[in-house]
């Protein structure tokens, strides 16, 4: 591994932890063990650092969905997802994925290229679970698209501190996607 990946996989690591927002290069450095001039030397700028901390958190992303054991059904694949999404490492993932949008770093390059590689490639990591899972090619990428932005929308919610209502809204979702899977 490069001393350039080590130093990725320890900013990563940091972000995870600490958030996206507010990354500041001195303090960073620091917190790691390294200066902000070697951080600038393997990065070239704070804007490619952030750049590559997402497509790091989205590539662990991935590779926490294809470690998902297959699920009987979409309907058990949507239950299962939202386990995941609500454990760590992929909480922490979305997490940093939902900052970078927060904070309008999608609005502008090179943010904006990151971000929409990170979104196909979640996209397609999301279509093969839910493939394997029972989903008919031609029906996945509608099963995506509900089961992705609801799911991400009940991460968010903060208008509720009531898990039942949260787990009640996913197995409905769970319901629809079986149901447009069979239909």
């Amino acid at each position: 591994m490069s001393r350039r990946d080590e130093l990725l996989d320890q900013v990563t690591d940091h972000v995870l932890a600490h958030g996206l927002i507010g990354l500041t290069l001195r303090p960073l450095a620091a917190a790691i063990g390294t200066s902000d001039r070697m951080l600038i030397y393997h990065f070239g700028s704070r804007d490619q650092l952030v750049t590559d901390v997402v497509t790091r958190s989205c590539e662990r992303a991935r590779a926490m969905i294809d470690g998902l054991p297959v699920a009987d059904g979409v309907g058990a694949a949507v239950n299962r997802l939202w386990l995941a999404y609500q454990r760590e490492p992929l909480f922490g993932c979305l997490h940093v994925y939902v900052q970078a949008a927060a904070t309008g770093l999608i609005g502008e390059e090179p943010y904006r290229a990151a971000v929409r590689a990170s979104n196909e490639i979640w996209v397609e990591t999301l279509r093969a679970y839910l493939v394997r899972s029972g989903a008919q090619e031609d029906r996945a990428p509608r099963i995506v698209r509900m089961v992705d932005s609801a799911l991400y929308g009940f991460l968010l919610d903060l208008t509720t501190d009531r898990p039942e209502e949260l787990a009640q809204g996913v197995q409905d979702l769970a319901t629809a996607a079986e149901t447009l899977a069979a239909s």
